[in-house]
């Protein structure tokens, strides 16, 4: 069976996004309802583009926490953060943190789906559930890459 390392991360991110968004509706957890009018810190000048981009949100924080766990929300903060320039056009960017709430709600998403749970010592790591989710995503993708290029028949 194929890990997170194997898989491409767009195309992960892409796939466990659309299935996040299907288990979220069936276990009818809605979005938060500010998700359409936030930006996704400090240092972004609007909101994202793409009407789903919380689910991918919570699939990108799903294969961080998969990567970099057990790690907490002010480290995903600082991962996920971005460099602002200084409001008179001059001096030297700075890194800013994005936005909490975000991250907060997302990683509560993913604790009520069962993918995330919290670490003994402090953080939130993947749970069973939620590394056997990623691994079948990665392996699904790698099975469609494969058809294209067979050297990639290795990995799987």
């Amino acid at each position: 069976m194929a890990k997170v390392y194997d898989a491409p991360a767009d195309r992960l991110i892409s796939e466990l996004g659309t299935v996040i968004k299907e288990e979220l509706a069936a276990k009818s957890i809605a979005a938060p309802e500010w998700i359409p009018f936030v930006k996704t810190g400090r240092q972004a000048d609007r909101p994202p583009h793409d009407r789903d981009w919380w689910y991918t949100r919570c699939a990108s924080l799903l294969r961080k926490i998969y990567l970099n766990g057990p790690i907490g929300i002010g480290g995903l903060r600082t991962k996920y953060g971005g460099a602002t320039r200084s409001s008179h056009g001059y001096g030297f960017a700075h890194h800013v943190d994005a936005g909490g709430a975000i991250i907060r709600s997302a990683v509560h998403a993913l604790e009520s789906l069962g993918y995330v749970e919290k670490h003994g010592n402090g953080g939130r790591v993947v749970s069973s559930a939620g590394m056997k989710k990623i691994d079948c995503a990665a392996t699904q993708i790698l099975k469609e890459m494969s058809k294209d290029q067979p050297i990639l028949e290795i990995y799987r």
